[in-house]
C-alpha cells in the first residue's frame, strides 16, 4: 500500500493587502476613501477665525492709534475705528524721528546680517551635518551651549572692543558682532541632516568634488527652503533689535528702533506720534512678508516633512 503525500504549501506573496482580504466588495470603498479629502469641521474654521482676529488685531490698533490725536487715545474707552490725521502724524514722526536715514541703516544692517547668517550657518550646518573630522560633536556642544549665556553679559567688553576699533557710533559696530548665530546653525544642521541623502554627498565624492564644490552644487539646492526661513527670522530679529544698537549707536546715526525712542523724549508722551513711527517701522517688514511670504510657508512646510 503505497500513500502519496501532497506537497507542502509555500506561500510566499507575504502578508495579505487590504484589498485581498476586503474581498471585492471593499475595493471599491478604500479607493474612495483614499481619495476623499479631509474637511475641517465648523469649531476649526472659528478657531481660525479668533486666531487671525487676535494675531491682526495689534496691527490694527496702531493704525488707529496713529491716526488719532493723544487726546482721543487717552480716553476711556480707547477708539475703535480710525480718525482722520493718519498721514499727517505719519508725515511728523518721519521728520522728527529722521525716519529715513533709520530704515536705510536698518535695511543695511538687517541685510547684511541675514545674509551673513544664512551664508555661515549653511556652511557650518553642512559641516556639523555632514562632514566627519575629530572633535565634532565638541564642537558643536559647544555653538550649543553659547545658546545658553546671556547676551547681556558680553555688553562691557564688547563695547570695548568696537571703541578700540574705532567702530564706535558706526553701523559695523553692530552688523559684526551678529554676522553669525548659534541658533542658526543649528537649525541648519538639523536641517540639512534630514533632507540631504548621504549618497548625494558620496555621488558628488567620486565624481571628483571637493567639499566647496558639493556645497555649491548639492548642499545650496536642498537647503534652499531652510535658508528662506532663516533669512525672514533673522532679519525680522535684526530690524527690531534694539539694546545693542542704543548702546553702540547714536541719534545721528540710528536705526529704526533707536529713532523711534526720538519720539518719547518729551515731558508728555504723544502716544499717537509714536504709534505712527511703530507703524512706519512695521511697514517694510510687512511687505517683505507680502512678497515672500509663500516662499517662507513653503520652506517651513518642506522643514516639517520627513523623507
Amino acid at each position: 500500500m503505497t500513500t502519496h503525500s501532497l506537497p507542502a504549501r509555500t506561500d510566499t506573496a507575504g502578508p495579505a493587502s487590504p484589498e485581498k482580504t476586503v474581498g471585492r466588495g471593499g475595493r471599491r470603498l478604500l479607493r474612495q476613501r483614499a481619495g476623499r479629502q479631509h474637511h475641517a469641521g465648523p469649531l476649526t474654521y472659528v478657531l481660525l477665525a479668533v486666531m487671525a482676529v487676535l494675531s491682526v488685531f495689534p496691527l490694527y490698533w496702531t493704525m488707529v492709534a496713529a491716526s488719532t490725536d493723544n487726546t482721543r487715545v487717552s480716553q476711556t474707552p480707547p477708539p475703535f475705528l480710525p480718525g482722520p490725521n493718519l498721514f499727517s502724524n505719519l508725515a511728523r514722526a518721519w521728520d522728527e524721528a529722521a525716519m529715513g536715514k533709520a530704515m536705510i541703516n536698518s535695511l543695511i544692517v538687517a541685510g547684511v546680517i541675514a545674509l551673513s547668517t544664512v551664508l555661515f550657518a549653511t556652511l557650518a550646518g553642512f559641516a556639523f551635518a555632514k562632514l566627519r573630522f575629530k572633535g565634532r560633536n565638541a564642537l558643536l556642544m559647544l555653538v550649543i551651549g553659547t545658546m545658553l549665556v546671556p547676551p547681556q553679559l558680553g555688553v562691557v567688553p564688547l563695547f570695548m572692543m568696537m571703541a578700540e576699533l574705532g567702530w564706535s557710533q558706526q553701523l559695523p559696530a553692530v552688523i559684526f558682532p551678529t554676522l553669525v548665530s548659534a541658533v542658526g546653525v543649528f537649525f541648519m544642521r538639523q536641517y540639512l541632516s534630514e533632507a540631504l541623502p548621504d549618497e548625494l554627498v558620496e555621488a558628488g565624492r567620486v565624481d571628483g568634488a571637493h567639499s566647496l564644490r558639493i556645497f555649491w552644487s548639492i548642499v545650496l539646492p536642498v537647503a534652499r527652503p531652510a535658508m528662506a526661513v532663516l533669512f525672514m527670522i533673522t532679519f525680522v530679529h535684526a530690524w527690531n533689535d534694539f539694546f545693542w544698537p542704543f548702546v553702540v549707536l547714536d541719534m545721528t546715526n540710528p536705526t529704526v528702533p533707536v529713532a523711534l525712542t526720538q519720539l518719547s523724549a518729551g515731558y508728555v508722551r504723544d502716544q499717537s506720534l509714536i504709534m505712527a513711527g511703530a507703524l512706519l517701522g512695521t511697514l517694510p517688514l510687512l511687505a517683505m512678508f507680502i512678497v515672500f511670504g509663500r516662499q517662507i510657508v513653503s520652506g517651513i512646510m518642506a522643514g516639517a516633512v520627513k523623507g
